[in-house]
């Protein structure tokens, strides 16, 4: 569906379109992550340039979640606003033969009025995908974290005990730039975030994924998560210090975030999905 009445190079305002929403899986490999970003490909700036195509008229997009380079997703969500309702089976198609197979819409919907892809969220899933075996897998090798030495599943698992809750996630994240406008006075950013369901799951043939569950997540949340729980699992900590290294809020007392390509965005939770735990 193309509509030229609209004036060409200008978002639609939301007082004046019909508010669209898409979820997304995309390969984030050739990518400098979701958020647009000039003068590097990104999975937004590809799929901003396929709807202007398609629609007739630029859209601002927004994210349920902005992943880093590198890394992928199975169920981003995407809203945005057109100037007519589409149609969103023919949308589906022409996107998809646009973008595929490095990004792939799943599903194309009218939202309901004032849908909003970030803010309506209640929750949030990712998965870290572990290859623990002594030879790489090329076929994983984009997809999964290649980890040679041998891990104490059992430990990992009782590490993710002390997750589970409400927490300030200091130790865990990479703290957020203040605003250019912030006073002397002005409290931090909140790192506080409830993790709801957090654990390791053994695919077999030393295929091992971690779970987790939260009202959301802060930057480079999982990924440190994963390098410090792998650590356990390496016999270089103990099970028991998750919990004196959350207490801390510092950044210096968790391991290295482990490297982006084998995390996924795997499923975003609205109001009607609130599922304490994984299916």
């Amino acid at each position: 569906m193309t509509l030229f009445d609209h004036e060409p190079g200008r978002p639609v305002p939301p007082s004046e379109g019909v508010r669209v929403r898409m979820v997304v899986a995309y390969d984030g490999t050739g990518y400098r992550g979701f958020a647009v970003n000039r003068g590097v490909r990104t999975v937004a700036g590809d799929l901003g340039d396929a709807l202007a195509k398609v629609l007739g008229h630029e859209v601002a997009l927004t994210c349920a979640g902005r992943t880093d380079a590198g890394v992928h997703a199975w169920g981003q969500v995407v809203s945005f606003d057109a100037v007519d309702e589409p149609d969103t089976a023919g949308v589906q198609r022409s996107l998809n033969k646009m973008l595929a197979p490095a990004v792939v819409v799943r599903s194309v919907d009218v939202g309901p009025p004032g849908f909003d892809a970030r803010r309506w969220a209640t929750g949030r899933r990712y998965r870290y995908t572990v290859l623990n075996r002594p030879l790489p897998d090329p076929f994983l090798a984009t997809t999964a974290w290649h980890v040679a030495d041998p891990l104490d599943l059992r430990s990992m698992t009782l590490a993710c005990d002390a997750l589970i809750g409400e927490h300030d996630w200091s130790s865990f994240c990479r703290r957020p730039p203040e605003p250019a406008d912030a006073g002397a006075d002005d409290p931090p950013a909140s790192l506080v975030r409830t993790v709801r369901d957090a654990r390791w799951v053994d695919l077999g043939q030393g295929l091992l994924r971690f779970d987790i569950e939260s009202s959301a997540f802060c930057h480079q949340m999982v990924r440190s998560l994963v390098g410090t729980l792998v650590s356990v699992g390496r016999g270089r900590r103990r099970a028991g210090e998750m919990t004196s290294i959350l207490r801390a809020r510092d950044r210096s007392q968790a391991a290295k975030p482990a490297p982006p390509h084998g995390l996924c965005l795997w499923e975003v939770l609205y109001p009607d999905q609130n599922r304490a735990a994984h299916p």
